[in-house]
């Protein structure tokens, strides 16, 4: 009785005596087409060539097989694999809080994360927090929304319109340009400024900069969201002798007491 006992099944194909046929059709080492011929005459003609004859296709009738250095091959295949995996690109979502009454230095500071994201070729999504009274004014935050897509309508547009989620209004920016130009654009950029490095060019401490400034931008934005996050506590906080009765704060009860 048969069992099978696990394991992985190779997905390599058979090279020389791994080959169990009677004949082979056999390309050359240049793709040209020798023909129908007995499996010994095949594995001859490799080891005059002194190639390898690898069975490229299993599943048609004859076989089909060619002479090659399957050492190269298989190098050569997975750098092909290595560089389509460097060039993959991965649809990535940033995303950005900002409050309805945001002061006009911090709106700056991230609707430049923003235009860096954007240019990244990554999606954008923009939270408006409301705290306290604010949530009954949904309309700055609507507002404070579309103003951002308009300053940014260069570098992406709006993929999804605001809307109310909770205490929150959320919008999602998409980039006009593709993550795959974005990378090769990035790439290029970076070799021109290594390059300049390596000149000494007089662009060097701006390139140095903008580097720095770029590494620095996720540092920014989590100091960002930690300090929303306590102003948020803060007006909690703040609200809640609001949300009293306010039989409690009649004339009348002192007296009662």
């Amino acid at each position: 009785m048969w069992c099978y006992r696990g394991g992985s099944i190779s997905t390599e194909p058979r090279i020389n005596d791994r080959i169990r046929v009677p004949e082979v059709r056999l390309v050359g080492p240049s793709g040209e087409q020798v023909g129908i011929v007995p499996l010994a005459k095949a594995l001859e003609l490799a080891q005059e060539y002194d190639l390898d004859l690898v069975e490229v296709a299993a599943s048609a009738r004859p076989p089909v097989c060619k002479l090659m250095d399957y050492g190269k091959f298989k190098y050569e295949s997975a750098m092909k694999a290595r560089e389509a995996r460097k060039n993959q690109a991965h649809t990535v979502i940033k995303e950005m809080k900002l409050r309805p009454k945001i002061d006009p230095h911090d709106y700056d500071t991230k609707k430049g994360h923003v235009v860096r994201f954007l240019k990244q070729g990554d999606k954008v999504k923009i939270t408006i927090m409301f705290r306290g009274r604010e949530q009954s004014r949904p309309e700055l935050g609507f507002r404070l929304l579309q103003r951002l897509a308009a300053d940014v309508e260069d570098l992406g547009f709006i993929e999804s319109n605001p809307k109310q989620d909770g205490r929150n209004m959320i919008m999602v920016l998409g980039p006009h340009k593709k993550k795959t130009e974005a990378m090769a654009e990035a790439r290029e950029a970076q070799a021109a400024r290594k390059a300049e490095r390596q000149g000494l060019a007089p662009t060097d401490d701006e390139a140095l900069t903008e580097d720095a400034e770029f590494e620095a931008g996720d540092a920014d934005i989590a100091a960002a969201e930690a300090t929303e996050v306590a102003e948020g506590a803060s007006d909690e906080a703040a609200d809640a002798p609001e949300a009293a009765p306010e039989a409690d704060a009649s004339p009348e009860a002192p007296a009662q007491a």
